[in-house]
């Protein structure tokens, strides 16, 4: 099944996404909240993705964002046991409406609540990465394995996503991320941070709002290659959790030493 959902969403990218991109008319683009958007590549997209996955997995059910974004109950279905497929149409709304890159297409199988398969598309580079628990990562059929050794903080490269930070984590980072060697603010889509991760271009991330189809695919592909994907309480991912707040890191030690630095006493109390 990993090759005909990949076959999938490339279809779905090529025919549905790729042709709408630097295309759209205004009345296309719409805000779902302040600085949220939705285009009408994302609405096209999740409905055709949603009948490719159901066809080929029958009685399994779609988690779209879209979905959720109509009807919020319809993330429940994701801890409500069986095959869930959690779906990303266009990630990095904001870059597509804007006519920039990077943009992906992801897609997660769940079961029972556990992330079994992930897949992401960069729909421009089409480059396709896909994990199956237990059997590797691999990114255009080529296994990938992130970074293994220990680098001192000042060496390390990633992303803090400090967006939605609470102000006293914030406050926490702002004293202490220089320590590391540096950080972006990221580019805006989850879809490529991942991968970057697991291909060493960065070898962190932390990002702290947490919704499944960003980051369900991503943290099955890091475990994959070997690294962690954990919560700032140290508890591992999963598309159930509701808690705020993810560090993801190419390796258990390098996990340590970005969360040591930054949060040095501990973090602050994360609530749900």
């Amino acid at each position: 099944m990993l090759d005909q959902v990949s076959a999938l969403i490339r279809e779905v990218a090529q025919t549905v996404v790729l042709p709408r991109f630097q295309r759209l008319r205004a009345d296309e683009v719409h805000q779902k909240s302040p600085g949220d958007m939705v285009t009408i590549a994302d609405q096209e997209s999740e409905r055709a993705l949603t009948r490719g996955l159901t066809a080929l997995l029958p009685g399994s059910v779609v988690v779209g964002e879209e979905a959720v974004a109509a009807d919020p109950g319809v993330r429940d279905r994701i801890g409500a046991g069986g095959a869930v497929w959690i779906v990303d149409p266009v990630d990095g709304t904001n870059n597509f409406a804007a006519g920039r890159t990077p943009f992906c297409v992801m897609t997660a199988l769940v079961r029972d609540g556990v992330t079994v398969a992930g897949w992401i598309l960069d729909v421009i580079e089409d480059r396709l990465t896909v994990a199956e628990a237990g059997a590797g990562a691999y990114r255009d059929g080529v296994r990938v394995k992130a970074r293994a050794d220990v680098p001192a903080a000042a060496d390390l490269q990633g992303v803090i996503s400090r967006k939605y930070l609470p102000d006293d984590f914030r406050a926490q980072v702002d004293v202490h991320a220089g320590e590391l060697g540096g950080y972006t603010a990221g580019r805006h889509c989850a879809g490529f941070e991942y991968p970057a991760i697991a291909t060493d271009l960065q070898q962190f991330a932390m990002f702290w709002r947490i919704l499944p189809w960003d980051h369900a695919p991503g943290s099955l592909i890091i475990r994959e290659a070997g690294g962690v994907s954990r919560h700032l309480d140290g508890t591992d991912y999963r598309p159930v959790n509701t808690r705020r707040g993810l560090l993801v890191a190419a390796n258990e030690e390098i996990w340590q030493t970005v969360h040591g630095t930054l949060f040095p006493d501990g973090p602050p109390p994360i609530g749900e």
